[in-house]
């Protein structure tokens, strides 16, 4: 065989080989595109329709209550006149017990409650009439998104012919409207799936990330600079390199029995509170942030420190004012990427009680929280059916939070890099 065909042969399974890496790189992408939108379409789906719900229209005559309302409205029975307004919407009276209470099933579980709020709202309507818009409950909303199949036998679905009947004359008489669900975003979480809101996760989430963040971020830097600028390079350094490695690959869960036997036993700090998760999540993500900006601060050429110390400055005053700005864009988007993994989170919360049902939405870190990923799992484990589309606009929720730090990381990384050529 001639050296020319011998080159031709070469060149022909290299070109081979080239083409297949090629391939088997852009399937690996095809592949992982595929499983997002895949995620995405399955949350997608049914989250969705769960930042919306339906409203029932009721109109109160507080004509003869006026009095009371203004000097006396606790005496007011919100209750039992919501109750009454209600019978009053349909076509037939309700003869028996049961069928009240089938009524009352169609309404949100804290209706009366809202009809006060609204009805205090409007006390320039107090001599006449006042409109008030009562959320549906889980059961009959879910039964207007389609959710339910009415064409199942009764004793097979969770709403009955009557209810159906008493919802189809709602909607003849225009008394049911679709509307976002505001709600969902500022209130806290509920025993009623109707009334199961988001808004106390997402305050307890950014509770922890700001305490997370205010004391692993200046704690990563420090130990980074340390590491890199003024150690003394030998075994005590080499020892402590491995055991940081080390620590990154740890269990989350195993920062969580840190954690509770740190700061709720040996400390104790209020359980459940944002403060506990924070300082936890804190020593989740140090590890892997002085790895980060330890990275970033190796990767800053040589010649800045030299041509620095060549003009007479000070070892510190090379690393504040040449180092660590040229390693800025690196650590911070180490930072927001740490972060990005501690609010998604869920087993250290667990052990540290984050897990306990939480109704108020907190106001400071001292209080009882509880985070996005841990309500998530809270409404993923119930059994009724409202929680099934919370659970899936909870996730939306979540994956908009961790987008939206990441394409801070990448905006701050653009904006921060400089030239070194």
């Amino acid at each position: 065989m001639s050296n020319t065909a011998h080159i031709t042969r070469s060149l022909r399974r290299r070109h081979a080989a080239e083409r297949r890496f090629k391939a088997y790189g852009l399937g690996a992408l095809l592949f992982a595109v595929t499983m997002l939108v895949v995620l995405i379409v399955s949350v997608a789906g049914p989250g969705i329709s769960g930042f919306t719900r339906h409203e029932l229209r009721l109109e109160i005559d507080t004509a003869p209550f006026s009095r009371i309302l203004a000097e006396r409205p606790k005496e007011m029975d919100f209750h039992t006149h919501t109750q009454a307004i209600l019978r009053s919407t349909l076509d037939t009276a309700l003869q028996s017990k049961a069928e009240r209470q089938k009524l009352y099933r169609l309404i949100g579980f804290f209706a009366a409650e809202d009809v006060k709020r609204q009805v205090m709202a409007q006390p320039d309507q107090w001599h006449d009439a006042v409109t008030v818009w009562v959320p549906l409950s889980d059961i009959a909303d879910l039964t207007l998104k389609e959710k339910i199949d009415v064409s199942l036998d009764p004793h097979l679905r969770p709403i009955s012919d009557q209810q159906l009947h008493w919802l189809r004359q709602w909607q003849d008489d225009g008394r049911i409207r679709r509307s976002v669900n505001w709600d969902f975003f500022t209130h806290g979480d509920s025993r009623a799936p109707d009334a199961a809101s988001f808004g106390g996760a997402i305050v307890g989430s950014l509770w922890l990330l700001l305490i997370c963040m205010g004391l692993a971020l200046p704690v990563a830097i420090m130990a980074a600079i340390y590491l890199e600028e003024f150690a003394r390079k030998g075994r005590a350094s080499e020892w402590l390199e491995i055991t940081i490695n080390n620590l990154a690959a740890v269990p989350s869960i195993i920062y969580g029995l840190l954690g509770l036997s740190v700061y709720l036993q040996f400390f104790e700090l209020p359980r459940s509170s944002a403060l506990v998760g924070g300082l936890t999540m804190a020593l989740l993500v140090l590890p892997v942030m002085i790895i980060a900006a330890r990275a970033a601060i190796r990767a800053v050429p040589p010649s800045m420190r030299l041509a620095a110390a060549g003009l007479g400055a000070s070892p510190l005053q090379v690393v504040r004012h040449h180092v660590l700005p040229y390693a800025m864009p690196g650590i911070m988007t180490g930072t927001i990427l740490s972060f990005c993994r501690a609010i998604g989170e869920t087993a250290p919360l667990l052990l540290i009680g984050m897990v306990a049902f939480v109704a108020d939405v907190p106001e400071s870190p001292f209080e009882a929280a509880t985070a996005m990923p841990v309500q998530i799992y809270l409404w993923a484990s119930s059994p009724e059916l409202g929680y099934v589309e919370k659970t899936s606009a909870g996730i939306l929720v979540l994956l908009a939070i961790l987008l939206i730090l990441n394409f801070t990381a990448i905006t701050l990384r653009r904006r921060m890099q400089l030239n070194w050529n």
